[in-house]
């Protein structure tokens, strides 16, 4: 894989730059319907923001980069993903748009009970642009984090996206996220989004995508079918839920691929949101301490499996001894692993971690 480099164009180069849409998130106090539900709690959403502060809090130097209205959301903001450690000097104030925010039930977004209101057209973030952007911050990661859902904003997000997954001498190495959200594109109106994010993950080092959104954006059935169109990124991780996730490495000289695949772990799920941003932190992690590509699955698995095991998006990842101890199991004893709530202060030990159902 190319060596993850760093740009001259920043004096301050950190580990992660992610850049996208962050927005306010309000919770319900209690399950229902969101008619039904008389209060919420504040929190903070965004894919690109999540990975960052959860990188952050692993001890990883990060910067976000957004833009965010001159409101008090955009505060707040602010405040919330710069308390986590993350580097916010990169981020916009837009005075003329307001701050996205939405609102979910407390349900499990893989229901049909689940709801999302979203109020984010004509957000400040919409407005990200090769103009309004700083591009040389943007750019002075050893990792430059991006997702498919800054492109479907708006034509000016989608042409930020395609300047920085252009293939240049010296860029940072590009990280990207499918995430398909057909919502997004069905409204967007500057291109169809299944192919549009083909094209940018070509344009990608390391691209994540889960075989369910590769088959509902592109009709695609497996990973081997996945890899077969995107054959330019370096390293492709294919996510396959409950199943695991492979990983295709094209190593230097032969050009051939590496395939692993690494089963996904037990877990006592208390809330299925936050685990696919975890899983590409927990991998990048990895990537950057230049672990082996089995030990960078493994690390995600456990990072999503932080995420999984707690009710809000953003979860503190284990401890790095904890997780590299874990990562480091046999298969054997990496497939006895059932992790439930509090399993990430559990530190005493690979040895006490596995446990059968």
């Amino acid at each position: 894989m190319t060596a993850i480099g760093r740009t001259s164009t920043a004096p301050d180069v950190v580990d992660v730059v992610a850049l996208g849409e962050s927005m306010v998130t309000f919770l319900p106090s209690r399950p229902g319907r969101l008619a039904d539900v008389p209060a919420f709690e504040r929190a903070i959403g965004g894919a690109e923001s999540n990975v960052a502060c959860v990188l952050a809090a692993a001890g990883h130097s990060t910067r976000w980069a957004g833009r965010v209205g001159a409101d008090g959301f955009g505060d707040h903001l602010v405040d919330a993903i710069g308390a986590y450690g993350v580097d916010v000097r990169a981020v916009r104030r837009d005075p003329a748009r307001p701050t996205g925010i939405y609102f979910r039930t407390a349900g499990d977004r893989a229901t049909d009970a689940h709801e999302v209101a979203y109020y984010r057209a004509g957000s400040a973030a919409s407005a990200m642009s090769v103009d309004t952007m700083d591009l040389a911050a943007i750019r002075s990661g050893r990792v430059l984090h991006l997702s498919g859902i800054t492109p479907a904003l708006s034509a000016d997000c989608l042409d930020l996206t395609r300047e920085l997954t252009a293939r240049r001498p010296g860029r940072p190495l590009v990280s990207f996220d499918v995430n398909h959200r057909p919502g997004l594109w069905r409204d967007a109106g500057h291109g169809h989004g299944p192919e549009v994010l083909l094209d940018l993950a070509r344009g990608a080092d390391l691209v994540f995508v889960g075989d369910d959104e590769a088959r509902d954006a592109w009709g695609l059935g497996g990973p081997e079918a996945v890899r077969a169109a995107l054959p330019e990124p370096e390293l492709l991780v294919v996510k396959q839920g409950a199943s695991g996730a492979t990983a295709f490495h094209r190593t230097t000289g032969s050009g051939a691929d590496e395939v692993t695949s690494v089963p996904a772990l037990t877990v006592d799920v208390v809330a299925a949101v936050g685990a696919g941003d975890a899983f590409a932190a927990g991998f990048l992690s990895a990537t950057l301490r230049e672990k082996p590509v089995r030990e960078r699955l493994r690390h995600g698995h456990l990072w999503a499996a932080a995420a999984l095991t707690v009710p809000a998006d953003l979860a503190a990842p284990p401890a790095r001894g904890h997780a590299d101890r874990l990562a480091a199991l046999d298969d054997t004893a990496w497939g006895r692993l059932r992790l439930g709530p509090g399993w990430t202060q559990d530190v005493r030990g690979a040895d006490e971690e596995v446990r059968t159902p």
